[in-house]
């Protein structure tokens, strides 16, 4: 069997299938291209819901051929993307490997760059954001800035490209909280496309396209339905030989279909742009929080 083929897996009880691409693979390392739309691990509100890593172990225990023809007998994922983000997901192979990806996610000794088409302009093209991120007392899904009862969180980013209304961002978190990125984007007023939990819209053609002709009785689908957030890129130390490893997930086709129409329609207004790195780390509320219902 070519182990450079991708893991088919299927979720019998929805009738959903994937093929999932293998990005890198060693005797104690698997990393694979998430797609969006399929969680990492199991949800605690609704564990029948397909997951990645249940998928795996199911294909483990059953001897399916992508599995068999690795010898695997452990699969365990080193950390989690969001349901709709995609991109490098790391799983080790053996547990001391675990162990040693584990220490390195949890002392912030890896790179993580993603890739977030956002709502908005950012006044700079380079940006750090230092916000303390706690759950909303009432809706734990929902992360907020909290100077008072938060863990301290930093982000970097970096414009890649500007459009009409919308940029496209490289995010580089410095550490590792639930929704880091997509919260300090909120409390920047920089929603991400389509992350409705944080206030980002759908990426419609309707909306960029002049003249856009509707199809009558059927609902128009957007350019980007998802959140529009992807890990591109992955850098750490192998947990075996210590050298450095650096794992790469092309852009996905929402993401490149998005990013087309968005240069044929919304080019960037013509306006000159700071290129210094600001400093947002002054510990002030949510800005949003005040307009939110039920979040006093």
């Amino acid at each position: 069997m070519d182990l450079s083929q991708p893991i088919k897996l299927s979720a019998p009880n929805t009738g959903e299938y994937w093929e999932i691409t293998v990005l890198y693979e060693d005797a104690h390392l698997l990393a694979l291209d998430k797609p969006a739309g399929l969680l990492t691990s199991p949800d605690r509100y609704d564990p029948e819901r397909p997951n990645l890593m249940r998928l795996l172990h199911t294909g483990l225990a059953q001897g399916k051929p992508w599995a068999a023809a690795r010898g695997l007998t452990y699969l365990a994922n080193a950390h989690r993307l969001d349901f709709e983000t995609s991109g490098v997901l790391l799983l080790a192979k053996d547990k001391p490997s675990l162990v040693h990806l584990a220490n390195q996610f949890g002392s912030a000794r890896t790179e993580k760059r993603y890739v977030a088409l956002v709502q908005g302009a950012p006044a700079e093209d380079a940006f750090r954001v230092d916000a303390k991120l706690a759950p909303h007392p009432t809706r734990p899904e929902f992360i907020r800035v909290d100077p008072k009862r938060g863990k301290k969180s930093s982000t970097l980013f970096q414009v890649k490209e500007r459009f009409a209304g919308y940029t496209l961002l490289e995010c580089r978190p410095l550490t590792g909280r639930t929704h880091q990125i997509r919260a300090h984007l909120r409390s920047r007023q920089l929603p991400i496309v389509a992350d409705t939990l944080y206030g980002g819209a759908p990426l419609l053609l309707s909306r960029l396209k002049p003249g856009y002709r509707f199809k009558q009785h059927r609902d128009e689908i957007p350019l980007m339905g998802r959140t529009a957030l992807h890990a591109e890129y992955l850098g750490l130390s192998h947990p075996v030989t210590g050298a450095p490893l650096v794992i790469e997930a092309p852009w996905p086709k929402d993401f490149r279909v998005a990013l087309k129409y968005l240069r044929r329609y919304a080019p960037p207004p013509a306006t000159i742009h700071t290129s210094g790195a600001a400093d947002s780390s002054a510990e002030t509320a949510d800005p949003a929080e005040k307009d939110r219902p039920g979040e006093s």
